[in-house]
């Protein structure tokens, strides 16, 4: 007999129920939205710059205040949804993007445009863990795979759509109208997704995971009786955390506003480390801490955590260099520098929800598999980019070595949120949801900050095919760090297995 997970009692079932499937749209379909947002701006910035004077410290917070903001809510977010219910925060979060995005568009300077992107930040912020948690709260075993394998291709067709609609878009609308269309176009998005979530979210995403089982890995059913538990949403926890987060991340963001701000990374670790005693007291009081820190002693969480770090670290720089160097470099079009990433991106998009089928029973080896693959496709880059200088090889070759990143990324990001998740229990879903792009967005912003400064500095000097192949290069050494933790993760898994 099937229960409302479209379980067997064997747990063995691997089809969704039609409610399972139905629920996947609206989940996914505001992913795409949120991640739209991310994929399309850089390709924006010219045309950006050209029509408000925005000056390159302007153009730098369209990125950095989005992602801050975006930051530095995942976890406390993702804890609220876990307390409070995760309807409510989808909600909220699809309304404050879909208002900073329309705010956005209409922005008569790069000051109101800046303050309304903070505010897209925010409604992300809000909205992601929810869409993670969620997938946790009512699919299990393969079917989770399967819905985070789908999710990773609405993450793979969201970059490969993001960067061409807004350089079709500059195209065809012109400079000026280009860029604001490409904000407006999430505001439709973002108000067919809240009346869908009203009605299609269960009755149980409305309200908190229930406290009386807090270890509880199962999932619920779809058509389960809403139960409110008793709210702890450790405030003070969620204050330092988001203050700790902001600290660290302000200065790979801002680094240009001189050399004092990076008292403020010191600032973010003392407070992150105030932070972890903190919660380790709340739970010794008998009390649910903002984040429980026995996670990080269960393997596939810790070791998942610190892989995607790494490759965020590293991964998320090739495409604002990809940007850069097609069309400051290279002189082509916004279309054209949007164009050279879609192979890559569609791959990512088909690979995705195959790896998701499988991930359950092939385990880490299929990550491990992935990055590999991505190492290969930056050490090819970067070839076809020496040949670009030294023989007049053409830049389109990175058509085909940029798709073999799109193929690593569908075996890597989807399958290792699958694994790292597996063995959290429920009731912080939505919390460990949250550290998992918390990891993602401080690599994120320390990676661009770092590898695009690296890149930058040789191109001042020797020029922007040597400056791209620097940037390959240490996105390589980074790809191979989080290749060592996939590594250590499948021996100690064997070692495991053996004793």
């Amino acid at each position: 007999m099937m229960t409302g997970t479209g379980e067997t009692p064997a747990g063995k079932s691997t089809a969704f129920t039609p409610e399972q499937r139905g629920l996947l749209p609206v989940l996914l379909i505001p992913a795409f939205m949120s991640l739209l947002a991310v994929s399309s701006v850089n390709v924006t910035l010219p045309a950006l710059d050209e029509s408000l004077q925005a000056g390159p410290s302007g153009l730098q917070w369209v990125i950095s205040g989005y992602a801050l903001t975006f930051g530095v809510l995942l976890v406390a977010a993702g804890r609220a949804g876990d307390v409070f219910g995760r309807g409510k925060l989808f909600v909220l979060g699809l309304g404050l993007f879909g208002l900073g995005s329309l705010a956005s568009g209409l922005a008569p300077d790069i000051l109101t445009l800046n303050l309304c992107r903070v505010l897209m930040g925010v409604g992300s912020g809000l909205l992601s863990p929810q869409i993670t948690g969620i997938i946790q709260q009512y699919y299990q075993g393969v079917q989770r795979g399967k819905a985070f394998g789908l999710f990773g291709g609405v993450v793979g067709v969201s970059v490969a759509i993001g960067p061409v609609l807004a350089g079709g878009l500059i195209t065809v609308f012109g400079d000026e109208w280009g860029w604001r269309s490409s904000f407006l176009i999430n505001v439709p998005i973002a108000v067919f997704a809240i009346i869908a979530g009203f009605k299609t979210l269960p009755a149980s995403a409305w309200h908190g995971i229930p406290a009386s089982d807090p270890t509880s890995t199962q999932p619920i059913r779809l058509d389960a009786d809403p139960k409110k538990p008793r709210a702890d949403f450790d405030p003070l926890g969620m204050v330092m955390l988001t203050l700790a987060i902001l600290l660290v991340m302000l200065p790979f963001v801002e680094g240009g506003a001189g050399a004092w701000i990076w008292w403020s990374l010191v600032a973010g670790v003392v407070l992150l480390v105030a932070w972890v005693l903190w919660e380790r007291r709340y739970k010794a009081r008998g009390r649910a801490p903002m984040v429980d820190m026995a996670l990080f002693r269960t393997r596939s969480f810790a070791s998942g955590s610190l892989l995607i770090s790494l490759y965020f670290l590293g991964y998320t720089s090739v495409w604002i260099l990809v940007a850069q160097y097609m069309q400051i470099g290279l002189g082509h079009s916004a279309l054209a520098a949007g164009m050279i990433g879609l192979p890559s991106a569609l791959a990512g998009a088909v690979v995705s929800p195959i790896a998701g089928r499988y991930v359950m029973a092939i385990g880490r080896k299929m990550v491990l598999i992935g990055l590999l693959v991505g190492i290969a496709g930056l050490l090819g880059s970067a070839f076809v980019v020496f040949l670009h200088e030294t023989a007049g090889g053409s830049e389109w070759l990175l058509l085909g070595t940029l798709m073999l990143l799109g193929i690593g990324q569908g075996l890597v990001v989807s399958p290792n949120q699958t694994l790292t998740l597996a063995d959290v229990p429920l009731a912080y879903a939505g919390s460990a949801g949250g550290i998992l792009q918390t990891g993602q967005r401080l690599g994120t912003a320390i990676g661009i900050a770092v590898i695009t400064g690296i890149a930058f500095s040789v191109v001042a000097t020797s020029g922007w095919d040597e400056g791209f192949i620097y940037g390959l290069l240490v996105i390589a050494a980074i790809a191979f760090a989080a290749t060592a933790v996939a590594v250590a993760d499948l021996l100690l898994s064997r070692r495991s297995r053996r004793r």
